[in-house]
């Protein structure tokens, strides 16, 4: 009887041992979801946990624990108000993306050609960065958006990317997806079908060659395009025309919606730009950009993971 006893008892101690590695976990992803405290303070007079399963949840606790203590040294370090939050879990079936109402080219839907949006259909907080062209190749920026762990997509221009495509395999090797933005970034509409191919097609060669990847995503130059350049596009293997609501600069923001408000899904524009172009660098772009979304309740999410 007495071994039946100790055994009930161990197992006891190890499901309250289980239940506060739990809740520990769960602390701390919430904080890690709502950015919560700058501190962590760990459960008092807690033991190590015994049981493999409880071993698990506790080391996975601890590198949550570790990650969000990350997250928060970097926001300080980069001068941000709040810590940026975590983006919720991509949906396992992606929405369906059809053409913004107004943005449609005549028979869009009979040729099948891709759509053209400016924000995803989803309820999760999340808005996302893009970023255009390839002009400016700074290496804060870089070295920030690693440190913060915050998503973005490129759109990026041949002629612009041709003197320094090491610093976007760099940001390739940080998981960043790099889109076509046109060889020469010419007014679409301007041009023929076949010039028009030739400016999609050619970035297509262009970035297989050099990240070797052809992208399923385009971004037509100043966001004008005609139905050549869907049929263009297409033929050239792009899936998508992403364009934005909202564009962001290192000194104030632009808005399409004349509500001036953020919306779950939203795509936001920027450029790669400095002190040359812009009243500020990139990391100031990214700060007023940041300090925004994250005062609103907001996350960064990956704009690939929802396509």
């Amino acid at each position: 009887m007495r071994a039946v006893v100790r055994n009930d008892k161990s197992q006891a101690s190890g499901r309250v041992r289980a239940g506060l590695a739990v809740l520990a976990l769960a602390a701390i992803a919430s904080g890690c979801a709502q950015g919560g405290s700058d501190q962590v303070t760990p459960a008092g007079g807690q033991q190590p946990l015994d049981a493999p399963p409880a071993r698990a949840l506790d080391s996975y606790a601890s590198k949550l624990g570790a990650a969000h203590a990350a997250r928060v040294a970097a926001a300080h370090r980069w001068g941000l108000r709040h810590i940026p939050l975590t983006a919720p879990r991509p949906p396992e079936n992606k929405p369906g993306i059809r053409t913004r109402e107004g943005f449609e080219v005549a028979g869009h839907r009979e040729s099948d050609l891709p759509p053209v949006f400016t924000r995803i259909p989803t309820r999760d907080k999340v808005v996302f960065l893009t970023i255009d062209d390839g002009a400016e190749k700074d290496r804060a920026f870089l070295r920030m958006m690693s440190d913060l762990d915050v998503p973005y997509t490129a759109f990026l221009s041949g002629y612009l990317v041709k003197d320094n495509p090491r610093y976007f395999k760099r940001m390739q090797a940080r998981g960043v997806v790099l889109n076509n933005h046109t060889l020469h970034h010419p007014y679409l509409p301007g041009l023929s079908y076949r010039a028009q191919k030739r400016e999609i097609c050619g970035m297509q060669r262009y970035m297989e060659k050099r990240f070797g990847k052809r992208p399923r995503l385009f971004r037509p130059p100043y966001g004008s395009y005609n139905r050549a350049t869907l049929r263009a596009a297409k033929s050239c293997g792009i899936a998508y025309v992403p364009l934005w609501n909202e564009e962001v600069f290192a000194d104030r923001w632009e808005y399409r919606e004349a509500d001036r408000e953020l919306r779950p899904g939203d795509i936001v524009l920027t450029h790669f730009r400095g002190p040359g172009q812009w009243k500020g660098t990139m990391p100031d772009m990214v700060r007023r950009f940041l300090n925004k979304v994250t005062a609103e309740g907001y996350a960064v999410g990956r704009l690939e993971d929802y396509l």
